[in-house]
């Protein structure tokens, strides 16, 4: 299965303490969704929302252990969800992606990938994966 991640998880130093397998990725984009900063929290949650494009990196082939890892990572102010992605080749694949479910707790700034806030995520959200 293919994944469009769009947060945390486009970074390197997140999806590698999640996942197991090591995958070959693209920029990708999604239409028809938006990204926003969740108040108080370092990531971001993405909802549907009409004429918006969302920007991130699709992970090509996702094990299933490791989607189930993913889902578990996500908890459940998550959904996966069947999207279509856009490669920069204009190629369109199927994948899946997590919709954040708590729609109130988003803030009307967008996420801003390079002011991701990566020490204090990595400390509150992995720390059990970060081999102290």
């Amino acid at each position: 299965m293919h994944v469009f991640t769009y947060g945390s998880l486009m970074f390197a130093q997140v999806w590698t303490r999640v996942v197991r397998g090591a995958y070959r990725f693209a920029p990708a984009r999604l239409d028809g969704h938006a990204r926003f900063a969740i108040s108080g929290e370092t990531y971001p949650g993405m909802v549907p929302r009409a004429g918006e494009t969302v920007q991130g990196l699709l992970y090509f082939d996702v094990s299933a252990q490791d989607v189930d890892a993913l889902d578990a990572f996500e908890g459940a102010d998550y959904r996966r969800e069947a999207v279509k992605v856009t490669l920069e080749s204009g190629e369109i694949l199927a994948a899946c992606t997590y919709i954040y479910l708590l729609p109130q707790n988003l803030s009307e700034s967008p996420w801003i990938p390079q002011a991701f806030q990566m020490e204090r995520f990595l400390v509150s959200y992995c720390r059990d994966k970060l081999g102290d």
